[in-house]
């Protein structure tokens, strides 16, 4: 993950758990973070070895809690998890923009799609698999948030409305934060609807730089032009464009909107459609597959590897 949202990453394995650490928050001592991906785990319903993080029809809670906490020690550097206490703050996520400010373990199931704190010992986690997994770090006041950003959570402004969030309760200011965007669908495979892009319009006056076209080509019609031809102008059926969104671009649009510096937001470079070897893909798996995490959490000053995403 790179600074300017080019390629670059850092890896940490830990008992053949991948986490993905955004390069400049590991740099924070107190900090706990990471991205995972597929393998390494204890599920078997989606391949050998999966690291399902998600309660799936498809999966057993056993193996699920099993890979929680064998992915928290992964991100805690090896081991501390469980020792340290710390407790996993989960949501049932809606595809919304509602975010949650918490200070402990809620009582009941949270539901909503963002979590912020600034309480040391928790770890907040949002579960992927194509949407955007987002985390924003202050570490001017040790504020931390995570949000998940489908296409439908990015058209109602959620990580725009986190940084507000996090000026709301901690006084965090935008300059100040630091974003890091893990693992999602990206422009070369997100295709969408027309009615998709016409709600980002109606919000974006940059909308238009989120959306690419491409013409659809079919062989058939391209030899056998006087098949497809009609009694209606043209003359001839038009074949609709395949219509793709950007959604990294889109959500670095609204920090940027918010006041957080470019050089302050970081992306991984990798599509989970095109690495299913790799990472979850509901598209590329066509809905059957598992759920990955992205997490974040205020710890004690100790150091922790500095490891650096390799491009």
């Amino acid at each position: 993950m790179s600074a300017d949202g080019d390629a670059a990453r850092s890896r940490a394995v830990s008992n053949k758990i991948e986490v993905l650490r955004a390069a400049k928050l590991t740099k924070f001592a107190w900090l706990a973070h990471g991205f995972s991906t597929r393998g390494g785990g204890f599920s078997r319903a989606y391949g050998d070895r999966a690291l399902n993080l998600g309660f799936t029809k498809d999966d057993s809670k056993a193996a699920v809690e099993r890979n929680r906490a064998a992915f928290l020690r992964a991100v805690e550097g090896g081991g501390r998890a469980e020792a340290s206490g710390r407790a996993l703050i989960t949501l049932r996520q809606i595809h919304s923009d509602i975010i949650h400010f918490v200070e402990s373990m809620p009582e009941t199931q949270l539901v909503g799609d963002g979590l912020v704190t600034a309480t040391p010992g928790l770890l907040l986690g949002i579960q992927a698999a194509d949407c955007l997994p987002i985390i924003l770090v202050d570490p001017k006041q040790r504020a931390v948030g995570v949000f998940h950003a489908g296409w439908r959570g990015t058209v109602k402004r959620i990580v725009e409305k986190g940084v507000g969030e996090m000026h709301r309760h901690f006084g965090s200011r935008p300059r100040d934060v630091q974003a890091a965007f893990g693992p999602a669908i990206h422009e070369c495979c997100y295709e969408v609807g027309i009615e998709v892009r016409e709600k980002f319009e109606s919000q974006f006056s940059y909308a238009a730089k989120l959306f690419r076209e491409i013409e659809e080509h079919d062989p058939v019609r391209h030899k056998y032009p006087m098949l497809f031809l009609t009694a209606r102008p043209p003359g001839h059926s038009i074949l609709p464009k395949k219509i793709f969104l950007d959604l990294v671009e889109a959500n670095r649009q609204q920090l940027l909107a918010a006041g957080v510096p470019v050089k302050n937001i970081e992306a991984s470079a990798d599509c989970t459609n095109c690495r299913p070897d790799l990472l979850f893909s509901y598209r590329a798996e066509k809905g059957r597959t598992g759920r990955m995490m992205g997490v974040v959490g205020i710890g004690d000053e100790k150091a922790r590897a500095a490891l650096a995403f390799p491009s």
